[in-house]
């Protein structure tokens, strides 16, 4: 525990889904520590991504970009009091001073942010399986 290897099989587990084109999501119902991981990864991932999109980014742009149910966005977007419910929908309440803010007190607070395991995906090499069209026409 502690040394990254959670956060970096999360990360692999969502670049399979990405490359498969589904949207990734872990298997339900998390545990306590997986609702903490999992929450952490998504958090990371979505300041991220807000920092480097410095521009209006809706929770269904997002979604598309990481390939993260549009749920999992809004949990780590509520666990950082980045988002408001108006008029029927999520919005995000952000500017990039606070999206900074975070990443800056995510970095510090993380025990393992410097010997942290990264993912890189540009290693991996993999494709994902062609499903046969006449396996899918027998399994009817």
């Amino acid at each position: 525990q502690r040394k990254g290897y959670g956060s970096f099989l999360i990360s692999m587990s969502y670049e399979l889904s990405r490359r498969e084109g589904i949207y990734g999501t872990p298997e339900r119902p998390l545990s306590d520590l997986g609702q903490v991981s999992y929450r952490s990864y998504w958090s990371r991932v979505v300041l991220d991504t807000l920092h480097k999109h410095r521009g209006n980014l809706s929770i269904k742009d997002l979604s598309a970009m990481l390939m993260f149910r549009e749920d999992d966005i809004v949990s780590a977007l509520q666990s950082l009091n980045l988002i408001k419910y108006w008029k029927g929908q999520h919005i995000i309440s952000s500017s990039p001073k606070i999206v900074e803010e975070h990443l800056k007190s995510f970095q510090k607070n993380s025990i393992t942010a410097r010997s942290r395991l990264e993912f890189n995906p540009d290693l991996l090499t993999w494709t994902p399986p062609v499903q046969n069209p006449s396996l899918a026409v027998a399994k009817k």
